[in-house]
């Protein structure tokens, strides 16, 4: 099927029983028609052929203190969407602001204190940390490159003891600054790549799948070690994972892409509980259940995904879509690029399906029943 995996079973709520709230309403980024591309290059002059369309027309909004989670199969475009936001790439075409201020059109010095606004959390604990560089200089160069003279960053000493501040907010040592990255875990280099993004400040911090690299033991403490990060210093995170069930336990809202599009965004629970777009139903069909006694019906999608140089006409879904073969292949999925449309009673909830609300777990029930070589009746382990 899809490599968007889940790891074991997790819910919203804090299993110590912590409250973390919800966002305020206030629209803290805003996301325009973002188009990232990157050029095919071929024959014996290296011209142009072509495109890999990685990010193809992205629209959404992310509150002020919310956790926006992105999943979606390995190369949907979800990296490198948060990396274009905070401008470790170019864009392609669209806008986005931060805080009503445009993030793309910002040069110079401007671009240097919007940088210190937008921090990012790698995925690799390992490669993202320099190996000839001790803690201390990590998280003190983000410091020197963003110091004035109202923060005092240039100031050693003001650097090494807002270091230790935030080793310590991490729930690391203060002397861990003189120890150098091969000296710790996978978990404690990950909370080194924390400290470094949240010591600058940032209002909007991309976490670019920050566990997909851990031990699940390890998983559960650096999530939460997030969630009381967002609360203390009144972060806003896009989470970006593959993981179902991680996004599910950290977010407040979530999209799903496919194929460099977003085709379904909700509120958490309603995403989970409804979804209406056939990718986003088979995706969660695949999450394991804990009890070994429950049986669910597992959509299997058939084929691989299109290749983002040469997505299908209409509907990118439509070459895998099991609604569509349960519905007849109709046409309009072949021929028509559907919008990202609102659905139902509960606001928020957009899906880009021509059929989405033909999607029901009646459905489902019914093709596993006239396609059982697609829908499989599955018991998950544990």
């Amino acid at each position: 099927m899809s490599d968007a995996t889940a790891a074991p079973s997790a819910t919203k709520a804090d299993p110590t029983g912590r409250d973390y709230g919800s966002s305020n309403g206030q629209v803290l980024l805003k996301v325009d028609g973002l188009v990232k591309y990157y050029p095919i290059l071929g024959g014996l002059l290296r011209r142009k052929i072509g495109d890999v369309r990685a990010v193809d027309d992205v629209s959404f909004e992310i509150n002020r203190g919310e956790v926006f989670g992105l999943v979606g199969e390995s190369g949907c475009g979800k990296s490198t969407l948060g990396k274009t936001l905070i401008r470790l790439h170019p864009p392609t075409a669209g806008t986005a602001s931060l805080d009503g201020e445009p993030i793309f059109e910002k040069r110079g010095k401007d671009l240097k204190r919007l940088r210190r606004r937008m921090q990012i959390i790698f995925q690799d604990p390992v490669g993202s940390l320099n190996p000839r560089m001790p803690v201390s200089d990590i998280i003190g160069e983000g410091l020197l490159a963003q110091a004035e003279k109202e923060n005092g960053w240039g100031d050693r000493k003001v650097r090494d003891k807002r270091v230790g501040d935030f080793l310590e907010a991490v729930g690391l040592r203060r002397d861990y600054a003189r120890r150098y990255p091969h000296e710790f875990s996978g978990g404690q280099r990950q909370r080194i790549g924390i400290a470094r993004a949240l010591a600058l400040d940032p209002q909007f911090v991309v976490c670019d799948e920050p566990v997909s690299a851990l031990d699940v033991s390890i998983q559960s403490q650096i999530l939460n070690l997030l969630l009381d990060l967002r609360r203390e210093f009144n972060l806003t995170y896009l989470f970006v994972a593959h993981n179902l069930s991680v996004v599910q336990y950290i977010s407040d809202q979530v999209a799903v892409m496919y194929l460099g599009r977003i085709v379904e965004v909700a509120d958490v629970q309603r995403l989970y509980s409804e979804p209406r777009h056939p990718y986003t139903v088979a995706l969660l069909s695949a999450v394991p259940d804990p009890d070994p006694r429950v049986r669910k019906k597992r959509l299997v999608l058939k084929g691989d995904v299109p290749s983002p140089a040469a997505p299908p006409s209409g509907c990118r879904f439509h070459t895998r879509c099991w609604l569509r073969e349960h519905l007849g292949n109709p046409e309009n999925c072949v021929t028509d690029d559907p919008a990202l449309r609102e659905i139902g009673t509960a606001a928020g909830h957009r899906v880009a399906c021509h059929y989405a609300e033909r999607v029901s777990d009646a459905v489902v029930e019914r093709a596993a029943a006239l396609q059982p070589a697609i829908v499989a009746d599955v018991a998950e382990e544990v």
